[in-house]
């Protein structure tokens, strides 16, 4: 990245601060981004940029066509929407919304890629078209799947697409990326025990659905350990129990909800994930004369980086913060993030960049309230993404 862009970028800083806090203290969630998607579209139009409004509901496209003759075609994408979470900053940038908070950064991704839009339409100096993507509902809803689902790869075809997250741990001015698998598949389920319920006082009367429930949720700990091959990652994590009524402790329950998330990277431990829990809920449940109600739901796919984007990627992270900044085998997340929807009908790379703090706990992670993008690496995305389409569609690609 030469000198004179990154000036230029530093130029636009404040703007993009201000718009970047300006979306922080209006969250909206999954599909209801309508307020983002005006200002995004509103600024991509103003640059000159062809824009696409519509896709699941709120999701924006702006298409750029550089000044150079080329029919390669790159996306470059950022997620927009915020979570129902009520936020506890006091600055003043902080939520206006009562239980809706930019609580993962979204806002300074949304932020990042249009400073990145700005200058690439100032000074179209690459060969090909660049299609920037601002997806809505990423947190659960599958944004991503239902954009494609309508048609975006068709609309807007492209050889290649590119992401990026903020890290918080990871320090100002560092990239980390991997090739293959870099983030988790993500799943949800459901185990609802039945039995007959009863009196406190006579449990011998019924049947008690508590039992099963109780010895499910440790049996589910048992399936990594004993039916995941220890070469392999996952996890099992029981989210939400609910029985009985809380002021009415003398009354067996007769149903009791059991639910939880599970984390994989290949298909064929998703495949013993699904399999193993349903075996262990209904076997529990009969050796105690209830039954149960099991349901599995594949959310998202596991996240895999191709191998010719990745090293793209890491070279446009090195442009950007130099080398020995850039982690290029960085270990696998077991977050989740459906991105790997795109990824996986486009060759692709998703990249994580630096908000600051460090892994000791000098940082607030994502999902929690007193989460905050750390806008001093609004400049170093936008410059990394400048340096993707510099590194596919540039001279030295041409």
């Amino acid at each position: 990245m030469t000198r004179g862009v990154i000036e230029r970028l530093k130029a636009t800083e404040p703007e993009l601060i201000a718009i970047r806090r300006d979306i922080h203290r209006h969250p909206e969630t999954a599909f209801e981004e309508v307020r983002t998607a005006s200002i995004v579209a509103e600024k991509l139009t103003s640059w000159g940029f062809a824009v696409h409004q519509g896709l699941a509901k709120t999701g924006v496209v702006g298409t750029l066509k550089g000044k150079r003759a080329g029919q390669k075609t790159i996306g470059l994408r950022a997620d927009m929407d915020a979570l129902h979470l009520q936020e506890k900053n006091a600055f003043t940038h902080r939520s206006t919304i009562d239980g809706k908070m930019h609580a993962c950064g979204h806002d300074g991704h949304t932020t990042m890629l249009l400073g990145a839009a700005r200058q690439l339409a100032a000074d179209p100096d690459f060969a090909g078209t660049v299609h920037v993507i601002f997806q809505p509902a990423e947190e659960g809803l599958g944004g991503a799947r239902v954009m494609i689902e309508e048609g975006l790869f068709d609309l807007f075809p492209c050889d290649a697409v590119y992401g990026m997250h903020n890290a918080p741990g990871l320090p100002v001015g560092r990239f980390a990326i991997r090739s293959g698998p870099m983030l988790a598949a993500s799943d949800s389920w459901t185990a609802v025990f039945h039995g007959t319920g009863g009196h406190g006082s006579a449990p011998n009367r019924g049947t008690d659905p508590t039992m099963p429930a109780a010895s499910f949720i440790l049996g589910v700990q048992g399936i990594v350990g004993r039916n995941v091959p220890p070469t392999d990652t996952a996890v099992l994590s029981v989210g939400h129990i609910a029985a009985g009524a809380f002021n009415s402790p003398n009354v067996i329950p007769s149903d009791v909800t059991v639910r939880g998330t599970s984390r994989s990277y290949r298909p064929a431990v998703r495949d013993i994930l699904e399999r193993r829990l349903g075996e262990v809920a209904r076997s529990t449940a009969g050796s105690w004369g209830c039954s149960v109600d099991y349901t599995y739901q594949r959310r998202y796919p596991p996240l895999v980086n191709t191998a010719d984007q990745t090293a793209i990627a890491i070279a446009a992270a090195a442009a950007t913060v130099g080398a020995e900044n850039v982690d290029g085998n960085a270990p696998p997340i077991t977050g989740a993030e459906d991105f790997a929807f795109m990824l996986e009908k486009k060759p692709g790379a998703y990249i994580m960049i630096g908000n600051g703090g460090d892994e000791a706990g000098g940082c607030h992670y994502v999902h929690t309230p007193l989460y905050d993008f750390n806008d001093e690496i609004i400049v170093t995305g936008a410059a990394y993404w400048l340096n993707v389409v510099q590194q596919e569609l540039g001279a030295a690609a041409g």
